[in-house]
C-alpha cells in the first residue's frame, strides 16, 4: 500500500476506439475515468509524478448476421 491523493478531473474527452476485424464484426471500445490519485513521492524515469486511474470499460460488438446466435445453423455461443 502506498500513500495517495485524489486528483479530481477538470476536463476529458472519452473518445470511442473502433475496430473492424477480418470476418465483418465491428468492437467499439471507451475507456471512462471515475478517479484520478497521484501516487505520492513516486516518479517516473523522467521526473513526472505517478497516477493511477480508476476506470471502466464499455465494449460493444456489431457482428454481421451470419456470425450471430442461431444464424444458419450456428451452435456457436
Amino acid at each position: 500500500m502506498v500513500d495517495a491523493v485524489e486528483v479530481p478531473v477538470e476536463e476529458a474527452t472519452e473518445r470511442w476506439t473502433e475496430i473492424r476485424l477480418a470476418d465483418g464484426s465491428q468492437i467499439r471500445i471507451k475507456t471512462v475515468i471515475l478517479a484520478v490519485v497521484r501516487v505520492v513521492d513516486q516518479y517516473d524515469n523522467e521526473g513526472n509524478p505517478m497516477y493511477s486511474l480508476k476506470a471502466n470499460q464499455i465494449m460493444t460488438v456489431s457482428a454481421p448476421e451470419h456470425l450471430k446466435k442461431g444464424a444458419g445453423g450456428s451452435t456457436a455461443h
